[in-house]
């Protein structure tokens, strides 16, 4: 007997996909950067503590994505990011990645038929390549600077997921071992 029974795979095909959400705001956190030898680099900084949550699910095979900008984390917000992909990907069946976080285990947690989510091992980010995704988005997006509004930062954030291409998206997130798990057939 299958472990879901209720399951009804249409003719589409099984996705792999990792989901995360990531927050960005107007706090800052300095990178490392290039100056000459014997002068400090000054850089941006505040201290204001406004966010905006991105959520995102990657396929690694393929580069596909889906990415959203929300208010918060929390299971309202995960519900419908996770019929946000459902649509998307209506064809098809995702089993999805998702790591420990309150929100992907809720019990008002609303996941579609088409959706089988997969929880990670507790403190194991390497496992989720979206992390990487994050970081990229970061690095490219946010260079040490300070944005004066949120909707500057969301602004930011948005053009920054928008030229994330299908190949960067492949190059950074598929690992071996999820390459080798897409052979089986």
């Amino acid at each position: 007997m299958s472990k879901y029974p209720d399951i009804y795979i249409n003719k589409g095909r099984v996705r792999l996909m990792f989901e995360d959400e990531a927050g960005f705001g107007r706090i800052n956190r300095p990178k490392y950067c290039w100056a000459p030898e014997g002068v400090r680099p000054e850089v941006p900084c505040h201290f204001i503590r406004e966010y905006r949550w991105a959520y995102g699910a990657v396929e690694p095979m393929t580069g596909d994505s889906i990415f959203r900008v929300i208010s918060r984390c929390d299971t309202i917000c995960m519900n419908w990011f996770l019929a946000e992909i459902s649509r998307e990907y209506a064809a098809d069946f995702i089993c999805l990645g998702v790591d420990g976080a309150g929100w992907h285990k809720s019990k008002g947690l609303i996941v579609p038929k088409n959706i089988g989510l997969i929880t990670l091992p507790a403190y194991t980010p390497e496992m989720n390549p979206i992390e990487q995704i994050w970081d990229e988005i970061r690095e490219k997006g946010f260079p040490n600077i300070a944005l004066k509004t949120l909707e500057k930062v969301v602004d930011r954030l948005c053009d920054t997921i928008c030229k994330l291409t299908s190949e960067t998206i492949k190059s950074i997130t598929c690992r071996s071992w999820i390459a080798e798990m897409s052979a089986w057939k």
